[in-house]
């Protein structure tokens, strides 16, 4: 029996950031599924309800969002069982230390600056892709 893809969960509210980082993804992982929601609300909801037999291998959240930006989410989904061993990213506008200490002190294993160049965005999404193996 064929083992089951692999699924990345992504929460950005801008749906052109969401494509540029879905189309650097499966350009380097073509078999993965890439579930994506638009605010902090949809992305809490999806995945306190999610079946653990469909759990992501891997959470990547913008940081700012409508409803509740990323650290809102982490600190959320912190104390749900069955998302605390799935490694969580946050990607951002925003380059200020104190965004990217305050999502790594909940939960997140990475925190990467929206690059604006090509190679950047492929050298993250390696990493993420990494980051998400098992």
């Amino acid at each position: 029996m064929a083992s089951k893809a692999k699924t990345i969960f992504l929460a950005d509210d801008d749906p052109e950031d969401q494509e540029i980082l879905k189309d650097a993804i499966l350009k380097q992982a073509p078999s993965v599924n890439i579930h994506s929601v638009m605010n902090g609300q949809q992305a809490i909801d999806y995945l306190i309800n999610c079946p653990d037999d469909d759990l992501p291998s891997l959470l990547i959240f913008d940081y700012k969002m409508p409803i509740f930006n990323a650290v809102e989410i982490l600190e959320r989904i912190a104390d749900v069982p069955q998302l605390q061993t799935i490694p969580k990213v946050v990607w951002s506008t925003s380059n200020q230390a104190d965004h990217a200490k305050r999502c790594m002190d909940m939960g997140a294993a990475l925190y990467f600056v929206k690059p604006t160049k090509t190679e950047e965005l492929d050298n993250i999404a390696r990493q993420m892709l990494d980051l998400g193996k098992d």
